[in-house]
């Protein structure tokens, strides 16, 4: 699997973070403190980068992602109760927009952190 200890090393510390603070915070407090343990294990990101996504060639708008992990892995946090497929396919879609081979889609709002590794079939 490719980048395999990369999106390891990011779920480690996503499970961290789920095992100190639990679920029932906004998403934001889950996402500043996955930076935190991010930075600890010595993973460069950048947190909320705005990306301009096109169609057809051209601008139609822009969307932030939570996190770049070493201009490879694209992350996405949620804080719901449950992950649907809904948020599989926005993860997916952000994937082919940045035009990024893989991504991790976590969500911190269950009882027990959830996560599923994205790819871009279109870039395989």
């Amino acid at each position: 699997m490719k980048y395999k200890e990369l999106t390891e090393k990011i779920i480690g510390c996503a499970m961290k973070v789920h095992a100190a603070l639990g679920n029932g915070f906004q998403e934001v407090i889950y996402q500043r403190a996955l930076g935190i343990e991010m930075s600890k294990a010595g993973l460069g990101y950048a947190r909320e980068m705005e990306m301009p996504v096109y169609y057809d060639g051209e601008e139609i708008g822009m969307r932030r992602v939570d996190f770049f992990v070493e201009d490879i892995v694209m992350v996405e946090l949620k804080a719901l109760i449950q992950l649907e497929d809904v948020h599989l396919a926005q993860a997916m879609n952000y994937l082919e927009a940045y035009k990024m081979e893989i991504g991790l889609l976590i969500n911190f709002g269950s009882r027990s952190l959830q996560f599923k590794r994205v790819h871009n079939n279109k870039l395989l």
